[in-house]
């Protein structure tokens, strides 16, 4: 019955995410608010992120963290968002230097880093029992198959998935927006907030997987 109702509620607030992800498509915004909420609404990821992880840290329960964390990971849906939905909807109008890259190999990048990002979903299901976003969170650890080399799979995943659509537009600025504003917002949301909750909810375990894995970019395990 428990598992029943905490499903409801993020099926609830990933309906309300989504439903703003819509309405922020179909609007006409000046190159002034859409430049705003493009690069000015990330920056909100970092007091929402520092504040949630004081809030665990005043009671960090395992239970406490489930629902702290379920608010953080909705709560980036709309801060990563609409700001993500914003600049998919009008990365043509970015005018700035061309990227000297072929649009094939674009291509050829989007189709291996989408694959990768499918791959640790499923990665994440099938040996974490959870999924992306908050829908599920994990019920244990992932630890092998992708996440034997990283800790954090799917965010180099999706992170390369952005670079890979910046050069298939041949677009500079949509690339150095991912490299600058994108990427140092998610890197201290996963250490300022997730690796804590992952500890309070996982324990001993996960601070030997943390010891012996790298963070980000593919390595060797530790002995």
């Amino acid at each position: 019955m428990r598992r029943l109702l905490e499903l409801s509620v993020r099926m609830i607030l990933m309906l309300l995410v989504w439903s703003i992800w819509v309405w922020v498509l179909d609007q006409k915004f000046s190159a002034i608010l859409n430049l705003s909420i493009i690069c000015g609404g990330v920056f909100l990821a970092y007091p929402l992120v520092w504040f949630c992880r004081k809030w665990l840290d005043q009671n960090p329960t395992k239970r406490r963290a489930e629902w702290i964390t379920t608010f953080v990971h909705f709560s980036l849906g709309i801060v990563f968002g609409v700001p993500i939905c914003r600049a998919l909807l009008t990365h043509q109008n970015w005018v700035g230097w061309v990227l000297p890259i072929p649009v094939e190999i674009g291509w050829i990048l989007l189709a291996i880093t989408g694959t990768i990002t499918m791959l640790t979903v499923l990665n994440l299901a099938l040996r974490g029992f959870g999924a992306p976003f908050a829908v599920a969170l994990s019920r244990r650890l992932a630890i092998e198959w992708l996440y034997a080399r990283t800790r954090n799979p799917m965010v180099l995943a999706v992170l390369s998935f952005a670079l890979s659509l910046g050069i298939w537009w041949q677009s500079s600025l949509f690339v150095l927006w991912v490299l600058l504003v994108i990427t140092p917002a998610l890197l201290f949301f996963v250490k300022m907030f997730e690796e804590r909750e992952l500890e309070v909810r996982f324990g001993d375990s996960y601070l030997a997987y943390k010891a012996k894995t790298p963070m980000l970019f593919p390595g060797k395990r530790k002995t």
